[in-house]
């Protein structure tokens, strides 16, 4: 099947006790069992429920692969992926990724003695590089966040399998419409249910995919035991939210393909990052790998009459009707935000200054609503916010 279909059907059933087409929120914590360790496949709902089944089943699916895990936030995925490694181990990691990401390996894990090197991956001889006998993991996102730099997944995987190490993607950005990392040699995939899967802005929530039977079996071990786990609700609304993912993540490409190219010609605007352009450094990859180029769009905002980006960039973000300056993405209301004081806020100053996450980046997450009235409503904040 497509996933076009999968999304509809993947890993569900009409239920067989009452032919209800969606599937049930199954809200108990214990299961009775007809004698001791005889049970029906659920005892407890932290290590097994059949609604959180379902939807592991379903994005499994949507990825192609064999095993899918559930997680209470995508914090949580990353965390319990991490922990399949020891203390000592080395992480190769994007230089560009979310600052949650950033703050678990630094101020996480670090401490534990799991060592990270941050490393600009669209320069392979970086990364081959970074690599040191005790590296276990490489850890990209692709689109990154928020520069949206687009690493090659395929040549990525090779460098790291020549080594035995396995590779996670982060395919928040992409979602399994535009990308499936697993066919081009990743070993997991790891999503943030919060933004484009969901896609609703009222889950927070977290899935990891893969068909490495090695690792799924440590990382189910992890599921149960670290616990950070889904409720069943949330997971009934993620399958929800999935059935229209192809449909959104088309119009939200669309959209943004519109709002980058106007963007790009705006006198306001000193630079867009958008995979969709020509004139981004990695749009042949884009066109290798990316079905759509998805609805992410960063853009350097110029200075006003007074000079000061910094006041620039608030007053152009408070000026705004129809986008709502709030953290996150992959609703289908278009989102706006000031990364170096939001989402990336934990990332020192500096490495942020190196990265160009600077007071004029501004990240939005285009929405499926009207391009016109998207349009209109930027323009409006570009003419309200020049200054003197």
């Amino acid at each position: 099947m497509k996933l076009e279909t999968l999304v509809i059907h993947a890993g569900q059933h009409p239920d067989p006790v009452s032919g209800a087409v969606m599937t049930p929120i199954v809200l108990s914590s214990t299961f009775a069992q007809d004698g001791p360790g005889n049970h029906k496949g659920y005892d407890y709902s932290r290590s097994g429920n059949p609604t959180r089944n379902t939807l592991e089943a379903c994005a499994a699916a949507l990825e192609g692969a064999e095993h899918g895990f559930a997680f209470s936030s995508g914090c949580g995925a990353t965390t319990t992926i991490l922990h399949t490694l020891r203390p000592g181990d080395h992480v190769v990691c994007g230089d560009d990724v979310y600052g949650g990401t950033f703050r678990i390996l630094d101020k996480v894990m670090k401490p534990m003695g799991l060592a990270a090197t941050f490393v600009d991956m669209t320069d392979l001889a970086r990364l081959e590089a970074a690599f040191r006998p005790e590296t276990k993991l490489v850890w990209l996102e692709t689109p990154s966040n928020p520069m949206l730099k687009v690493f090659d997944i395929e040549a990525v995987c090779a460098l790291a399998r020549a080594r035995n190490v396995p590779v996670v993607v982060d395919n928040t950005f992409a979602t399994p419409f535009a990308q499936q990392p697993l066919k081009l040699g990743a070993t997991a995939v790891v999503h943030s249910t919060t933004k484009y899967l969901n896609g609703h802005s009222d889950v927070v929530g977290g899935l990891v995919m893969s068909s490495d039977a090695a690792f799924s079996e440590r990382l189910r071990f992890l599921q149960n035991a670290i616990g950070a786990v889904p409720s069943p609700f949330d997971c009934f609304l993620v399958l929800r939210g999935l059935k229209t993912l192809a449909v959104r993540v088309q119009r939200h490409s669309e959209n943004a393909m519109v709002l980058a190219r106007w963007l790009e010609a705006h006198p306001d605007v000193a630079r867009v990052y958008y995979p969709g352009l020509e004139s981004h450094p990695q749009h042949a990859v884009v066109k290798k790998q990316m079905r759509v180029p998805g609805g992410m769009i960063s853009f350097v905002l110029k200075a006003g009459g007074d000079g000061d980006t910094a006041a620039r960039s608030q007053r152009f973000l408070s000026a705004l009707k129809v986008f709502t300056c709030a953290e996150s993405l992959g609703g289908v209301e278009s989102l706006i935000e000031l990364p170096a004081v939001m989402t990336h806020a934990s990332i020192p100053a500096e490495i942020r200054a190196q990265l160009g996450i600077d007071d004029g980046l501004i990240r939005i997450s285009v929405g499926i609503e009207s391009v016109d009235d998207l349009r209109d409503d930027l323009s409006a904040a570009f003419e309200t916010s020049r200054g003197a």
